[in-house]
C-alpha cells in the first residue's frame, strides 16, 4: 500500500483554526523535508506572552531541534499567512528551501508587500516563494476572526 502524506498547507489551516479557537491570530505553519513533516505550530504569542511566538518562528525552532541544526537546508516551510519582517528574516537565516503561503498581506507582509526582504541586495538567502496557495480559505478565516474582535 502506497504511504500517504499529509498534504502541509491543510496542516497549517487546521493549526490556524486551532489557534483561533485560543484566540491568538489564526496563522499556522508546517515545515517540511523530504515529505516528512518536521514540525507543526500555530499561533501563540498571547499564550506565551512572546511577540516573536509567530506560527512561523515556532516551527523554525521546532524543525531546528527536530534535524539538530540551525539550517534548514532542503526544507519547505507552509505558512497561512505571508510571512512578516521577523518572520521573513528567520526564513532566510534558517535557509528555508520553498516559502509557499496563503493569503498575502498588504499591512504587515515583507515577502511581496512592505518591505520585500527577499529581493533586497543584502538578502544572504531568498528562498523559492509561491504565494496564493489556498488563498481564499487562509483569507476569510482571518477576516472572520477579525470581524468578531470589531
Amino acid at each position: 500500500m502506497p504511504e500517504i502524506r499529509p498534504d502541509p498547507m491543510a496542516l497549517a489551516l487546521d493549526e490556524a483554526r486551532a489557534a483561533a479557537a485560543r484566540g491568538e491570530v489564526p496563522v499556522g505553519a508546517v515545515v517540511v523535508r523530504d515529505g516528512a513533516v518536521l514540525a507543526v505550530a500555530g499561533n501563540r504569542t498571547l499564550a506565551d506572552h512572546d511577540p516573536s511566538a509567530h506560527a512561523e518562528m515556532l516551527a523554525i525552532r521546532q524543525a531546528c531541534a527536530a534535524i539538530g541544526s540551525e539550517r534548514l537546508v532542503g526544507c519547505d516551510l507552509y505558512v497561512t499567512l505571508e510571512p512578516c519582517p521577523m518572520c521573513a528574516g528567520a526564513i532566510s537565516f534558517a535557509r528555508i528551501r520553498r516559502l509557499y503561503f496563503g493569503a498575502g498581506d498588504p499591512k504587515g507582509g515583507a515577502v511581496e508587500h512592505g518591505v520585500r526582504l527577499y529581493a533586497s541586495p543584502t538578502c544572504h538567502h531568498a528562498p523559492e516563494v509561491y504565494g496564493g496557495l489556498r488563498e481564499s480559505e487562509a483569507a476569510t478565516m482571518l477576516r472572520a476572526f477579525f470581524a468578531e474582535r470589531r
